[in-house]
């Protein structure tokens, strides 16, 4: 038996006016899920426990089978395992995006535009966080190129202090919002002194992009300790995403990373690549369990694009589903699929809430047949739901 979760992120809403009172999962066409959903088990999960942060890291280590409750230390030492960056126990590790800011005000008036800096490429990201490592390394603070906007910063014997993510708080005034913590508010104001007039973005403006003209500090945490993957469940597993906080769960887990070329964490990802890489994990290279996540429903809905997040998930069945569902069947192996959101990224906030979220839960050796579509309005009436998402993995893996 091979097992396999598809983590369509953020991919869950609400019923949206422009859509005909539909969520942008029932206005999508889906007929792979939807036969999935048919002949499997349809039903909602709470992934994210009451009282806790619903960001991707929090349910992410629910759907792969760890409770939060106890095995959540932080977003950014995550997001540290996949950049190999050396951790010692009271480091505190930061995620620090690149982000765009209004250039005109005082910093702690300006506006935050876009925590994405309008996704901006690795590799550009890359040359203005060469800046930064030139003004602000030294022995107490190393900073680190992450993927796209995403970066980490250690402070070695550092301090834990509350952050807000820049996501939640797009077109507001950054003031209420920037650390208490003195330096790392000087940091973040002297990126953009830094940043702002840099070559780079000057040549980015010059061509209609977004500035990253900013750091934007949260999700710190200390070093994670996970049990590993395959010691707790007995099964080889892969990760195929394209964002390092996956792949740092997975590093922690101690399963193997896909590198797909082309994967961007976008919509312009390369989504028949990450389907290749599942299909060879679990055909070729030995593995038993494969998760594959795509970040594209998420972005668009941070973005606020309806219409890209609808595609997002019409592109995850195509593409991911479909393929990796006939790669199955033509071997001959018999397997059980999950596919759910994480979390739920509403459009009309730009950002996450911690609702349940409809899962499908296929196996092929005990179909049934029935009509579905995948949605969060079939799955809740269903009646199926489980409260606590870590344990959704058992019933996967059948334990």
């Amino acid at each position: 038996m091979k097992y396999i979760v598809v983590l369509g992120d953020g991919m869950s809403d609400e019923p949206i006016e422009a859509l005909g009172g539909k969520t942008p999962l029932e206005y999508a066409v889906t007929p792979t899920m939807d036969e999935l959903a048919g002949k499997g088990e349809m039903g909602m999960v709470q992934n994210v426990p009451a009282g806790m942060s619903p960001g991707s890291e929090i349910a992410n280590l629910s759907v792969m089978g760890y409770d939060p409750k106890t095995d959540f230390t932080g977003r950014s030492p995550l997001e540290a395992l996949s950049v190999g960056v050396e951790m010692e126990p009271d480091d505190v590790i930061f995620r620090c995006n690149v982000v765009t800011l209004t250039e005109e005000e005082p910093y702690a008036e300006k506006t935050i535009l876009d925590h994405s800096a309008d996704e901006i490429s690795t590799a550009d990201a890359d040359i203005l966080m060469d800046a930064i490592r030139a003004a602000f390394n030294n022995e107490e603070f190393q900073f680190y190129t992450g993927t796209s906007y995403r970066h980490i910063m250690v402070w070695k014997h550092g301090r834990v202090s509350p952050l807000e993510p820049p996501h939640d708080h797009l077109t507001q005034v950054i003031g209420p919002w920037l650390p208490k913590e003195d330096v790392l508010r000087a940091f973040m104001e002297k990126s953009f002194d830094i940043l702002n007039n840099h070559p780079l973005n000057l040549e980015r403006a010059a061509q209609g992009k977004r500035k990253a003209n900013s750091l934007w500090y949260w999700g710190a945490g200390t070093k994670p300790s996970l049990r590993s993957f395959e010691e707790k469940t007995g099964l080889k597993g892969a990760m195929i995403s394209a964002v390092d906080l996956l792949k740092g769960i997975a590093v922690g887990a101690g399963m193997k990373v896909c590198q797909v070329e082309g994967a961007t964490g976008s919509i312009d990802t390369n989504w028949e690549g990450k389907a290749q890489a599942a299909i060879d994990s679990l055909l070729k290279d030995g593995c038993d369990f494969a998760y594959i996540h795509v970040e594209a429903p998420d972005e668009m809905a941070h973005q606020g694009h309806t219409m890209q997040k609808v595609k997002s998930i019409e592109y995850l069945d195509s593409r991911i589903i479909a393929p990796v569902k006939q790669a199955m069947e033509d071997a001959g192996e018999d397997y059980r699929m999950l596919i759910l959101p994480d979390h739920p990224n509403l459009l009309r906030l730009r950002t996450h809430v911690g609702d349940p979220v409809p899962y499908v839960l296929y196996d092929s050796t005990k179909e049934r047949k029935s009509l579905a579509r995948y949605s969060e309005r079939e799955a809740m009436a269903t009646g199926n739901f489980e409260p606590m998402g870590h344990t959704l993995m058992e019933r996967l893996l059948q334990k």
